[in-house]
């Protein structure tokens, strides 16, 4: 009967022992997965903060145009206001749904009206013929060139710890240390195309 019983205890000492190495195990990944998101989300805010820097250039040398539509300028400069706004913290990105969603509506919304005042500007030879105003266009292209790819690398990198997180037995884990699905980066047109940029200097707008 001692013999048995010591098997016993024997065998639920080496299963809480192969329980918590495993355990420990899925904890470090998990950390190891979430320093990768904020890493990925530090690229994303770099990207998206060159934008932010580059707006006020294009919407100086915009106005230079005579006659160019304020509209225009009045909805990128209110879209630019909006993103300096966004209150995150450095390096890591937001955890809950309603704040991801806020932070994408305004990126989107300056995307969107940067795009428009390029489209615009198609009809002003003055400003095509300006080196200045064809350097900012090549920038601002590339900028959201950079931005599509840090955001599928972020997305890619929340996958990867979301099903670390949400898989059994990484589940128990998850939920004793407090690591938390992160939300994505959802399609969205404006955020995610680059502005259209055509440079037809010998084509001056009828």
């Amino acid at each position: 009967m001692k013999k048995v019983l010591l098997i016993v205890m024997v065998a639920i000492v080496f299963g809480a022992l192969a329980i918590g190495v495993g355990g420990c195990g899925s904890y470090n990944g998990m950390v190891r997965q979430k320093q990768e998101v904020d890493r990925s989300w530090a690229q994303v805010e770099t990207q998206y903060q060159r934008r932010f820097d580059l707006v006020p250039n294009l919407v100086k040398t915009v106005e230079g145009s005579a006659n160019f539509e304020r509209s225009v300028l009045r909805e990128v400069t209110e879209a630019r206001a909006s993103v300096g706004q966004l209150k995150t913290t450095p390096g890591q990105a937001p955890e809950t749904a309603e704040e991801f969603a806020k932070f994408q509506a305004a990126q989107g919304q300056l995307a969107s009206a940067v795009s428009r005042l390029l489209v615009v500007s198609e009809k002003y030879p003055d400003l095509k013929a300006s080196a200045g105003f064809r350097d900012l266009q090549v920038q601002i292209e590339g900028t959201e060139n950079r931005i599509a790819v840090a955001r599928h690398d972020f997305n890619t990198a929340v996958q990867s710890y979301n099903t670390a997180v949400q898989q059994f037995p990484g589940v128990i884990v998850a939920r004793l240390g407090g690591f938390l699905p992160r939300p994505y980066f959802q399609s969205d047109a404006a955020a995610q195309k680059a502005p259209s940029v055509e440079f037809n200097f010998g084509n001056p707008a009828k």
